[in-house]
């Protein structure tokens, strides 16, 4: 079973996460601080892009971590084996190439294997939007891909 760390502020993204991995073999955990989530072999870390108390992320232990684009401090501290990042720069993994009313193009600028072991290409893809702000759409566009689901598909 896959353990999953949500660090948030309460935007949602845990309970999104979690509706993406109830057809996988996951357990998610939604924090507030890093701290709350040291001790566990985490199998995926998701940070928001509002997540704060980056002075926690050294006890985490996890395999694979998104994280918001830009934080070279917190991608020194955290102990992950392979870290992806979203945002707007063409430096992150994922990043939106278009925004058109209630679509958006999610870019994969970089090829990463999911959970499951599959490659995710190079590609871009067309997803839903209900007006989230788009780094918290990328996270969660992130975490589907990582749980090997297409975005649309949660």
């Amino acid at each position: 079973m896959w353990q999953i760390g949500v660090w948030e502020r309460d935007e949602g993204l845990a309970e999104r996460v979690s509706r993406l991995a109830e057809g996988c073999p996951a357990l998610v955990r939604a924090c507030r601080h890093p701290a709350l989530l040291a001790g566990l072999a985490l199998d995926l870390l998701v940070v928001s892009p509002a997540a704060t108390g980056w002075a926690g992320a050294g006890l985490l232990a996890c395999r694979t971590a998104l994280i918001p684009g830009g934080l070279s401090a917190l991608t020194r501290a955290l102990p992950a084996d392979t870290v992806l990042s979203y945002g707007p720069s063409s430096r992150n993994t994922l990043t939106l190439s278009s925004l058109d009313g209630g679509r958006v193009s999610v870019a994969i600028q970089r090829e990463f294997v999911a959970l499951n072991g599959r490659a995710v290409e190079r590609q871009e893809l067309v997803v839903p939007s209900d007006g989230r702000p788009p780094d918290l759409l990328l996270a969660e566009a992130g975490a589907a891909l990582l749980l090997g689901l297409l975005p649309a598909e949660g």
